[in-house]
């Protein structure tokens, strides 16, 4: 016993004495550079233990004492291993080489490189994404970027718009992991599609102006890159919960598995979002979720596959208002507002929560509503919205990156995206309550008026936009020399696009007569039910091929490139409602127009902390769907026009050594001119055609600047500061020639805009922003953000403004700080 009691101490003391363990940690930087590697993988060989740097490049870990073999990695740089012992703590930096060419998604996405990309652009990582946006739409976590403004618009989930440098979201490119989202049709991007999506970003680059991207697609605005790399996370996982006013409710569930003997990660995260919302009904039901996988098949070849979707619902508030509709008084103080506005506001003060596009129901109303292609109950038995938003658009693509020879090779992806929703509207003779600050659906008395007989005279409408996407984007990369690059590549995709309204609740009665189909021939198929297709029915195809040439330079501390793109895209159209001569369905198909793009720039580190810019390009850009066909009667425009844009900038960036001190300053020009809108004329046989009226041209200039200021680790300030002027250039006239039929004869048809030094609205074209940020213990994060706008006019249409003597500014809101 006593033996055995000796042995057992000397056990406890020895385990003891091994548990002891010390702690390692170091940076992972570039070795040509000096940049922070963010995500790189650090670990002792042979074991699970190890670590990945934060977003300074910075890793940490503890490890029981002993001899191994301390590895760094990070995808598309050379592997560095270093023998250490491990007897106390230890402080071990890395600096890795890259690959000749990177194995990872930042090739597909154009990602800009600090000190090196000759454009303007701006870093956001997965923690300052994580702290910023908490539960909003992605774009929200941008406004502190300069000439970046985000905004909820009416507040509803995943209503949020972007605008860059005065551009709206149609001439901005978004990306997510290298694949372009914007609308085929018309560029839109809807972030209701991808909410979730930001519980999963790895990082986050808005690249201003022309930028970097070298897809047949050009981004005048900006482009925004969106990444979820799944290497980028060490294994684990993490559950979020979101607690809010209004019943809001968010569980988000992500998990990594890390990288698995160097070859094989994995990502997952589901998300649940609901809650009533702060503006009045602008409820959210949401679900979303992303996959995530990569496989590193050897040295030279690397797949990766993702798949995100967003299916949701959410209650609407689309209509703005007058301002007296919310604040009485707020309209007083304001010099430019007509005092006889007020007498209509003077009994309908509604407050800030107003929103117009909802009514109460009696509960006793059991109609079906239908979308989703099925029949449900309404969201909620004690009201209905007017409006509401319903879509699901997955995205699933497969990247493949290979390095055939050291000299050459090859990226492509390959990409699905489905569509399937809408939005609600009323149709038909709905009743309407006047007695608020504007006018709201009485549901009651329109029930009324539908149940006096079988016939429903208003009723809720579905506009659906049902859709599929297929497309790649294929890229060879050849060294020439040591410091000469190429790359061409191809961009090819392909869609359809279906656009019907139809019946989503027929309010009490028990059909709706719509007698719009051509194909309709009896009483009977008059009659519309729930789900039945009324207003328009036609079916749009996109057909898109474009391919780029691009070389790139560098020696020491310059760098350069320079461009060329050139696209087609092909439209047609199929009215399934409307009859042809040959008595089948009414279908248009145009030649397909072409459109390039031509830009480059260059930079030169001036000193280890000095870097200067300087791009410019042109770019002819084809023309949105409808401008080019007129969906309901197939009309086809003879000779589209395509707009154009020329801009260049120049900069400076500055980045002292330790890292305390960031700072970025640059000018920017951009001409958008030959601005185009279609309008409808008659041939001489009564058929109708479209007609470009084109010479618009807006300039957008400005300067932008931003910076930041670590002098210890657990405080920075960060600033940023966009000045612009964003103008219509001249008036605009001209004249086209339509058929007059009662006459017999041609007229000549004039028209006139007057719009020199009309400033350009809808975003703010001064901001200035700071913020404080405190680190006081490892793992705490807290800010202080103060932004200020300036100069933000009210957005109007300029074919609008026909009338010499009218010379106005649109209004501009009074400056103010969030």
């Amino acid at each position: 016993m006593k033996l055995l009691k000796s042995a057992m101490v000397l056990l406890f003391l020895s385990t003891v004495a091994f548990a002891q363990t010390y702690e390692i940690k170091g940076t992972v930087e570039e070795a040509a550079t000096g940049e922070a590697l963010v995500g790189a993988n650090v670990y002792l060989q042979g074991t699970a233990v190890g670590a990945a740097t934060d977003v300074n490049g910075t890793y940490v870990f503890n490890a029981y004492p002993g001899s191994y073999t301390l590895v760094a990695s990070y995808i598309g740089y050379e592997k560095q291993r270093k023998e250490i012992v491990v007897d106390g703590d230890r402080t071990i930096d890395f600096a890795l080489s890259e690959y000749e060419f990177q194995l990872t998604v930042e090739v597909i996405a154009d990602r800009a490189k600090e000190r090196e990309t000759p454009v303007a652009f701006s870093d956001l990582e997965k923690k300052e994404i994580t702290h910023l946006l908490g539960s909003r739409d992605i774009p929200m976590a941008l406004n502190t970027t300069p000439s970046v403004y985000a905004t909820q618009q009416g507040g509803g989930a995943g209503d949020a718009r972007i605008n860059i440098r005065g551009f709206d979201q149609r001439n901005v490119a978004i990306m997510i992991n290298g694949i372009p989202v914007n609308d085929m049709e018309n560029g839109w991007v809807y972030w209701s599609n991808w909410d979730g999506v930001g519980d999963v970003t790895s990082s986050m680059q808005v690249q201003r102006g022309l930028s970097a991207i070298n897809l047949a697609t050009p981004s005048v605005g900006g482009t925004m890159n969106v990444l979820t790399d799944p290497t980028a996370h060490k294994a684990g996982g993490s559950l979020k919960q979101e607690l809010g006013n209004d019943g809001f409710f968010k569980t988000t569930l992500v998990a990594h598995s890390g990288l698995i003997d160097d070859k094989f990660a994995v990502s997952a995260a589901g998300v649940r979002k609901m809650g009533d919302g702060l503006i009045d009904k602008t409820w959210t039901d949401a679900w979303a979720y992303y996959f995530g996988a990569s496989y590193n098949i050897n040295s030279t070849n690397r797949l990766e596959a993702y798949y995100i979707g967003a299916p949701q619902r959410h209650g609407q508030n689309l209509y703005k208002q007058n301002v007296a509709a919310y604040s009485h008084d707020y309209a007083k103080e304001l010099d430019s507002y007509n005092e006889l506005a007020l007498q209509d506001f003077s009994e309908a003060e509604a407050g800030r929560e107003y929103n117009q596009n909802w009514n109460y129901v009696r509960e006793s109303y059991a109609g079906k509503q239908f979308y989703y292609d099925s029949e449900y109950d309404r969201y909620d038995e004690s009201f209905i919205n007017e409006r509401e938003n319903f879509y699901s658009k997955p995205l699933a693509n497969v990247n493949w990156y290979s390095k055939l020879t050291d000299m050459l090779s090859l990226y492509t992806t390959v990409y699905y995206s489905g569509g399937e929703g809408g939005g609600t509207g009323t149709y038909g003779s709905v009743e309407w309550d006047y007695s608020g600050p504007s006018r709201i659906a009485d549901w009651n008395a329109t029930l009324d008026q539908n149940m006096e007989s079988d016939t429903a005279h208003g009723i809720l409408r579905n506009s659906r936009n049902n859709q599929w996407t297929i497309g790649a984007i294929s890229r060879a990369y050849v060294k020439l020399s040591d410091n000469l690059n190429a790359s061409v590549g191809v961009d090819w995709r392909t869609a359809e696009i279906e656009h019907y309204r139809e019946v989503r609740d027929l309010l009490g009665g028990k059909f709706f007569v719509y007698t719009g189909n051509d194909f309709d021939a009896t009483d009977a198929d008059y009659r519309k039910g729930l789900g039945d297709k009324i207003a328009y029915n036609f079916t749009n195809t996109v057909d898109w091929i474009g391919g780029y040439g691009q070389l790139e330079y560098s020696d020491g501390p310059i760098t350069a490139y320079g461009m060329f793109g050139y696209s087609t895209i092909a439209y047609t159209y199929t009215n399934h409602f409307v009859k042809a001569d040959d008595g089948g369905e009414l279908t248009a198909e145009p030649d397909a127009i072409g459109g390039f793009q031509v830009k480059g720039g260059a930079s030169y580190r001036l000193t280890p902390e000095f870097s200067a810019f300087a791009n410019g390009g042109y770019v002819s850009k084809v023309p949105i769907f409808d401008q080019v066909i007129d969906d309901y009667n197939a009309a086809v425009a003879d000779d589209p026009k395509n707009e154009k844009f020329v801009s260049f900038e120049v900069g400076v960036d500055y980045a002292s050594v330790d890292r305390k001190y960031f700072g970025a300053l640059d000018f920017y020009y951009t001409n958008w001119s030959d601005r185009t809108q279609s309008r409808g004329y008659t041939n001489p046989d009564g058929t109708e055609g479209i007609i470009f009226l084109e010479g618009l041209g807006v300039n957008h200039m400005g300067v932008e600047l931003e910076g930041s200021y670590q002098p210890i680790r657990q405080l920075r300030v960060n600033a940023a500061a966009s000045i612009g002027d964003w103008v219509y250039t001249d008036d605009v006239s001209g004249s086209y020639r339509t058929y007059d039929t009662d006459a017999g004869a041609f007229e000549e048809v004039g028209y006139n805009y007057y719009i020199k030094d009309l400033k350009v609205g809808d975003a703010p074209q001064t901001q200035f922003a700071l913020g404080l940020t405190g680190m006081p213990v490892e793992g705490m994060t807290a800010s202080v953000i103060y932004k200020y706008y300036m100069s933000h006019y009210a957005q109007f249409d300029p074919f609008s403004r026909n009338d010499e003597t009218d010379r106005e500014q649109s209004w501009e809101t009074p400056a103010y700080g969030l």
